[in-house]
């Protein structure tokens, strides 16, 4: 029935606004600031207003030539613009390749050669900053600007530069619908691991995607406001938009995560649905205490991109003044979408497993765990996470060998170690390349520590040179680490390593803001190498913590 029910459909990030604005037009979009290519639109939209300005944006793409499977590059300033153009880009039929504002000039500069010289829209703030000396009339076929802001330097070295601008009030060509199995957006991994992969996604994976997630949201259809923060070039974020506004639900979308930020923004507009990031969930648990209950109005606040810590599903679901909120968490990933999922109320939070991501998708998700050799595993044993559907990615582009290596008869393998519970729940472990000998699962003792030291911001545990089991923490107010909590902390967790605590602010992420574990791994091997050279031993604040400058 579900394979009769899914089979041919698609999911089209340019059509997003349009199927909205046929059923609910007056739906409105609040935003934290203007688009940067265009101010005057204000931060209060209506659905219609906004699929009629994608509608003048893909003119403009069409008239400087943009044509239907080539590939467009976005990467510019971190804006609600991103996903405009990303719909008008899609609108023409061409296929929008998302690269995080987070990226440095030099990756980006890789990714734009895997994507074989496409056009690439840009801003004139990226140009002139992270796009400074990068190759671009050897990596792009044209430059379109989004903005006018580039300066007579820039315009040279970039060779064919295109101005959007200079477009406006083109004709409007017909929407181009590509075929359900064809690329039709392109995103990136998270690049915890180094240069991130590039994900090549279809319509048909997408609405295979798409139809659980309609599913659970369908309760709260046009009855609360939904408030978005998190990256704009994640297809979750899209799926998010087609899921609230093809139900009728307003929406809040804001760009800037800082607490400080978001909770006047709460305060004003009163969201009854709130997703972001998990990291960036830790951050906002301050807001629980907040002045004025920015939380207060909250029914469901939704996770989709990695495991929650405990505490802070606790404390958010603690804010909330609705009678039962509830907490819903996915767990997926770039290549395949999500995995598994469950939910929690205020009964059920502190009884929390930070482990326990919940049940594989019935009818979308088929997992299995497997030794080494792939052999599969029982109930309860851990092991290598693979998984079977109709949800995933086309391919790595570029790299198709490394994408079909992690193939075997159809099975894909995730990266990640976990087990199935008898009640066949998913309890995820670790990644496979974060494994430490002397720990169980460096994803259970952050929980733990998390839990039990209320001012941890954030807490990593990772390989040291050595191989030993290394706790990495930033504090709240980047406030000294209290030894004496910690050694009581950690009393009865296995054996950890000196805790080094870094800043907040330094400690590296990915455009999901996840914590690059690899690059901390380097910085404390390449730390004891300088005191391997210079015979003496890290700075210490203290006998026992070690502060990474």
């Amino acid at each position: 029935m579900l394979r009769r029910l899914t089979r041919g459909n698609g999911f089209y990030i340019g059509d997003i606004f349009h199927t909205a604005a046929r059923r609910f037009p007056h739906t409105t979009v609040e935003l934290d600031r203007p688009p940067h290519h265009a101010p005057e639109l204000g931060t209060r939209l209506t659905v219609a207003e906004i699929a009629a300005h994608v509608d003048e944006l893909a003119a403009r793409l069409w008239s400087a030539g943009v044509r239907p499977t080539e590939r467009v590059a976005l990467y510019k300033s971190d804006n609600f613009d991103i996903a405009l153009l990303a719909c008008a880009v899609s609108r023409v039929g061409a296929v929008p390749a998302l690269l995080s504002p987070a990226l440095d000039g030099r990756t980006a500069t890789v990714l734009l050669e895997r994507l074989g010289k496409p056009w690439l829209l840009t801003d004139g703030e990226t140009l002139a900053e992270r796009l400074r000396g990068a190759p671009l009339a050897d990596t792009t076929r044209t430059v379109l600007l989004a903005t006018d802001n580039v300066g007579p330097a820039d315009a040279e070295r970039v060779g064919t530069l295109v101005p959007l601008a200079a477009h406006a009030g083109a004709p409007r060509p017909e929407p181009v619908r590509l075929h359900p199995r064809q690329p039709s957006l392109i995103t990136h991994s998270s690049g915890t691991t180094g240069i991130p992969k590039l994900a090549v996604q279809t319509p048909e994976a997408g609405w295979h995607r798409l139809v659980p997630q309609r599913v659970v949201s369908w309760p709260i259809r046009e009855k609360e406001k939904a408030a978005l923060c998190m990256t704009f070039v994640h297809s979750r974020f899209y799926q998010g938009l087609a899921m609230f506004l093809s139900h009728g639900n307003p929406l809040v979308i804001a760009v800037d995560p800082d607490p400080a930020r978001i909770g006047p923004l709460f305060r004003r507009t009163r969201p009854g649905y709130v997703e972001t990031h998990p990291n960036t969930y830790v951050d906002w648990e301050e807001l629980a205490d907040a002045p004025g209950e920015p939380l207060a109005g909250v029914k469901v606040f939704g996770a989709t991109f990695d495991a929650m810590h405990p505490r802070t599903i606790q404390r958010l679901l603690g804010a909330s003044r609705r009678r039962i909120p509830v907490f819903v968490q996915f767990y997926g990933q770039s290549e395949i979408g999500p995995m598994a999922g469950r939910w929690y109320t205020r009964r059920s939070a502190h009884k929390a497993d930070g482990r326990c991501v919940g049940l594989p998708l019935p009818g979308f998700i088929s997992m299995r765990v497997v030794d080494g050799a792939g052999r599969r595993l029982g109930r309860g044993r851990t092991g290598h996470l693979e998984v079977r559907s109709r949800t995933r990615i086309l391919t790595y582009l570029g790299e198709d060998e490394r994408y079909r290596e992690q193939l075997r008869d159809g099975w894909w393998r995730v990266g990640d170690m976990g087990r199935l519970s008898r009640l066949g729940l998913l309890h995820l472990m670790d990644r496979e390349v974060d494994r430490i000998d002397t720990v169980d699962s460096n994803l259970a003792a952050e929980d733990v520590l998390m839990g039990r030291l209320e001012e941890l911001r954030e807490v990593v545990v990772v390989a040291g040179p050595d191989g030993e089991a290394v706790p990495i923490v930033a504090t709240r107010g980047d406030r000294p680490l209290d030894q004496a909590r910690w050694q009581e902390a950690t009393r009865d967790l296995p054996q950890l390593a000196a805790v080094r605590q870094l800043r907040h602010d330094d400690l590296p992420r990915t455009s999901t803001r996840k914590i690059q574990r690899p690059e901390l791994v380097r910085m404390l091997r390449e730390e004891a190498a300088r005191a391997g050279r210079t015979g003496g031993t890290p700075t210490s604040t203290s006998d026992e913590e070690t502060v990474i400058a």
